[in-house]
């Protein structure tokens, strides 16, 4: 792997200005329907094949278009309940599909982040199955598709895994000199409370 080409990536990422502040990012109007399907797959409630079903209805019922479905079957895929990671990783290439055709058909400027939900998706297909290097790269396309500080603790938390502690104290170190008051927050939230990025918290909070 090029460390410093990855880490150049990266720095270019969290150098640019315009990044979101926390938001779901799923449309509105279906995110009530995928925050009730995200629970049952998080909290390992239901068999997966009724739980698939389900999101195939939603689909059907017209409640979530076929980009979230597919997102939402992709983390069932990748949940400890299947663990198929490669039908995770076919998964986000439909996805991906899926969101080019979206996005020719509706427009509505949600490319970019239909992109990294797909690339997130294989990032964590990836992690999952101890590719952790192939994980760090589509991590870091999300990050460069939507700048939003679930992307950068994504990236942040696999180059710890990879023992880049250094790297990954430059990158929080740039953030937090450089990005509204919001994003570090919620940055800071996530170190506080994900086991993952317990290596970059400050002693006090240790």
């Amino acid at each position: 792997m090029d460390h410093d080409a990855l880490l150049a990536r990266i720095l270019r990422a969290v150098d640019v200005t315009a990044y979101q502040t926390p938001t779901a990012s799923a449309p509105a109007d279906q995110r009530e329907a995928l925050d009730e399907i995200g629970r049952d797959i998080r909290r390992g409630h239901g068999d997966p094949a009724v739980l698939r079903a389900r999101i195939e209805a939603l689909e059907a019922a017209g409640r979530i278009d076929r980009v979230r479905a597919l997102s939402a079957l992709g983390v069932l895929a990748a949940s400890p309940q299947v663990a198929d990671h490669a039908l995770a990783l076919r998964l986000a290439g439909e996805q991906e599909l899926a969101a080019y055709e979206l996005d020719r058909s509706q427009g509505g400027g949600r490319l970019s982040a239909d992109l990294a939900s797909v690339e997130r998706h294989r990032g964590v297909a990836f992690f999952l199955a101890g590719q952790i290097e192939a994980a760090l790269d589509h991590f870091i396309r999300a990050l460069e598709h939507e700048r939003t500080p679930e992307n950068t603790g994504n990236v942040l938390a696999t180059m710890l895994r990879l023992g880049e502690l250094e790297e990954a104290e430059t990158i929080l170190a740039r953030i937090r000199r450089a990005q509204p008051s919001p994003f570090v927050l919620a940055l800071e939230h996530a170190i506080d409370t994900d086991p993952d990025l317990a290596a970059l918290r400050s002693p006090e909070a240790s």
